[in-house]
């Protein structure tokens, strides 16, 4: 089960804390997962990315859940999901936690909206589940080469060393807050939008045992998310594609995904960087309000 010696200390107005028991199975590598729930109406599923947890969307679930019931999944590992040793990161083992939420809780009718890597998670899991999914809204699709490494020196830096073979371990241990603050500004177009106490509770998820081999494990895993594109033309249902003006993105990797999904809706959000629901969330709310 999830330790839970450390717990959230972020409180998101209306928002309350539950857990997807693991399944059974003495191989199974499939931990509890732990989500937010609030509001009510149709069921709007966000998904985070890469380093962040539920909390990425506290900004945004106020402002649509009137709405919506939203739930804020913490990805296998990541927050306060459980931390399985020997568990899978890869793109198929983090969508698997997505539609255990979907599954489990009997969601149909469902907006998925996920960003950056989330993003790439809403698009398979729509193509995996069709009849469970009403629309995709993919927020800056991490599917691209570089990615994180796009965003700065320093992140390049970091990330190379989490990845390097011997040392990479214990890079991945180290994280002061004056460089993880660095790299998720990097993310911004508005750096002041990151807010300390998140940057504390993401300080303290860190901290969590067991987490430092996981972040190792998303990293490694990141080429499966650009392997994921190809499944995108499987998906049936409507699909918005939003970048930030200043997303890691370049203009050619933007193109290229509205080139393979032509039907799709796109918006760029001017002077946005990588993390929309972070920086902008009134945009996204908009955009879902509009359609509930």
């Amino acid at each position: 089960m999830p330790n839970h010696e450390t717990r959230p200390a972020i409180h998101i107005p209306g928002a309350t804390s539950h857990t997807i028991a693991p399944r059974a199975g003495r191989h199974n590598h499939e931990g509890a997962l732990r989500y937010l729930r609030a509001g009510t109406g149709a069921p709007v599923v966000l998904l985070h990315t890469v380093r962040t947890q539920a909390e990425h969307f506290r900004s945004l679930i106020p402002l649509i859940s009137d709405r919506y019931t939203v739930y804020a999944l913490d990805l296998p590992g990541m927050g306060y999901s459980e931390i399985v040793p020997g568990a899978s990161y890869d793109e198929p083992a983090m969508r698997a936690g997505v539609e255990r939420l979907l599954t489990e809780l009997d969601l149909h009718d469902v907006t998925l909206v996920g960003e950056s890597m989330g993003a790439v998670l809403a698009l398979t899991t729509a193509a995996d589940l069709p009849e469970r999914v009403r629309r995709v809204v993919a927020v800056n699709t991490y599917d691209f080469r570089d990615g994180i490494a796009r965003s700065s020196l320093l992140a390049r830096v970091v990330v190379g060393g989490v990845l390097a073979p011997g040392v990479g371990p214990v890079v991945a241990r180290v994280e002061p807050k004056p460089a993880l603050r660095r790299v998720l500004q990097g993310g911004l177009g508005d750096k002041s939008a990151l807010q300390e106490d998140y940057l504390d509770e993401l300080l303290r998820v860190g901290g969590r045992p067991g987490y430092p081999a996981v972040a190792r494990g998303v990293y490694q895993a990141l080429p499966s998310l650009i392997a994921a594109r190809s499944r995108y033309p499987e998906v049936k249902a409507p699909i918005h594609l939003v970048y930030g003006e200043k997303d890691w993105s370049r203009p050619s990797d933007r193109e290229a995904n509205k080139k393979l999904l032509p039907a799709a809706e796109f918006t760029q959000v001017p002077g946005a960087g990588h993390f929309i629901a972070v920086e902008r969330p009134e945009v996204l709310a908009d955009l879902l309000n509009a359609e509930a």
